[in-house]
């Protein structure tokens, strides 16, 4: 184990000193998805609302790639908390290869399968030929997304958050100079719409999962076993994943389904209601990110404690953690929509969209709180090795409530995109009061999937300040 890892397994960890990173990445690769929204916004409505279904079914696909890297996240942190940085090093190089030989296959059945996939969401003519190519050019290089998934998890748990973050950062710059050179076309560059965009996302996150695997060597090089690969088949380092990957994929995998099948809801009310819930999503993404960078942050640092043993600290944990998400998000919420008009302006001159979309924002201020519960509270679960329980009740509430709700609202009684968004408050505020009910029961305490060890253990316990 090297001196810089030693150093960092077994200090106290604040929270904001994790989840900072995590905010700016995160919010950054949300960034991302708005820059290419905002800008196409300025070529065509159209073009926004292909590129809105497209990434609906990428993020399905994505899904898959998470369920190793989420994995590698819960059990690389609880065997540094344990003190076993060589069985944390072999989860990561199985992850890593796992995710990316997944991410080739994946790429290649979208290649082929972009327009059926389209066609079947609904998608109009009018929008199939943009959204099929950006679909087949992104989908083509899904194992680079898989590469920086999983090698920022494994980073992550070591907490080297700041890393994750600079690559993040630069990805983001070559992506908003790319979108800028393809759809404005300065300087003689022919103008390329929704291709342009798609080649611009594609070449930033290549350059990113290259600069990842150098950082990533760089800083755990003598801890990542690639070679014990050609050894043997990697059967137990598997199996551990899959335990935690699985379910934790079928809750994600959930959601994007039951958004998927409401998104189809939405393309029977038209491309107007399809681009304002684009544009009233990625605005209300920057509040889910909060619950998301504090929902993360505290899976590391509760993988960490439960690893070695120190579950009424956990516990704590995830209740300081709820608290300041729901303040955060409700707070967030109630900013963005009062500067709503302002915020969708930047994006649209459609009067109809910018009414529309204000009371969507008002709606995402209720929605959020209740959806800081599930991004927290699952993550505690989660980190400590309670798998199955989010998976279970998150089915049946995003298909038994959120989607016939948001038919019944939507469709059925004519609300539109506001009975769509009440479907929402329903499903997170249930999963949530049920995950706080779960997490306070403490059936979690007893599901650690490592053990200390005396491996490695350092002559003296490093201490920071908690948040």
């Amino acid at each position: 184990m090297s001196i810089e890892s030693e150093k960092i397994a077994y200090k106290r960890l604040s929270l904001f000193a994790i989840a900072w990173p995590i905010f700016i990445e995160t919010g950054l690769h949300m960034l991302m998805g708005n820059a290419d929204t905002l800008m196409l916004s300025q070529y065509s409505d159209d073009s926004v609302a292909a590129v809105g279904v497209s990434n609906q079914i990428l993020n399905v696909i994505i899904v898959m790639f998470g369920f190793v890297a989420t994995g590698t996240s819960v059990l690389v942190a609880q065997y540094l908390g344990a003190n076993s940085a060589r069985k944390a090093g072999k989860i990561a190089v199985v992850s890593i290869v796992t995710n990316i030989l997944l991410g080739l296959a994946l790429g290649l059945i979208v290649i082929f399968a972009s327009s059926t996939l389209l066609t079947m969401m609904g998608v109009s003519d009018q929008l199939l030929q943009e959204a099929t190519i950006y679909l087949q050019i992104v989908g083509g290089f899904l194992f680079v997304q898989a590469g920086i998934m999983t090698i920022g998890a494994v980073l992550r748990s070591h907490r080297f958050t700041k890393d994750v973050m600079y690559v993040t950062i630069g990805m983001n710059i070559l992506n908003v100079i790319g979108n800028y050179l393809f759809i404005f076309g300065p300087f003689g560059i022919p103008v390329l719409g929704v291709t342009g965009v798609a080649i611009s996302t594609a070449f930033s996150r290549t350059i990113g999962v290259v600069v990842i695997f150098f950082i990533l060597f760089k800083r755990i090089k003598n801890e990542l076993p690639f070679s014990f690969l050609l050894k043997k088949f990697p059967s137990f380092e598997l199996k551990k994943l899959l335990k935690i990957g699985i379910p934790s994929a079928g809750e994600h995998l959930s959601f994007n389904g039951s958004q998927l099948v409401i998104t189809s809801f939405i393309v029977i009310l038209g491309t107007e209601a399809l681009t304002t819930k684009v544009y009233a999503q990625n605005i209300g993404m920057f509040v889910l990110l909060f619950s998301i960078a504090i929902g993360q942050g505290t899976q590391i640092i509760i993988g960490h404690q439960v690893g070695a043993k120190k579950l009424d600290e956990a516990y704590k944990r995830c209740i300081n953690s709820l608290l300041i998400a729901i303040a955060a998000t409700a707070s967030v919420g109630l900013t963005l929509y009062y500067f709503s008009e302002s915020l969708f302006s930047l994006f649209t001159n459609n009067h109809d969209i910018i009414v529309t979309g204000s009371i969507l924002l008002l709606l995402t201020a209720i929605l959020e709180p209740g959806r800081a519960f599930n991004a927290v509270v699952i993550s505690s679960l989660r980190a400590a090795g309670d798998v199955n329980f989010p998976v279970l009740i998150g089915i049946v509430s995003m298909w038994g409530v959120s989607v016939p709700i948001a038919y019944f609202l939507g469709i059925h009684l004519d609300l539109g995109l506001i009975g769509i968004w009440i479907a929402f408050i329903a499903d997170e505020w249930l999963r949530g009061i049920l995950m706080l009910w779960r997490w306070r029961k403490g059936h979690w305490r007893g599901m650690s999937f490592v053990h200390p060890t005396k491996i490695d253990k350092p002559k003296k316990q490093l201490k920071t300040t908690h948040v």
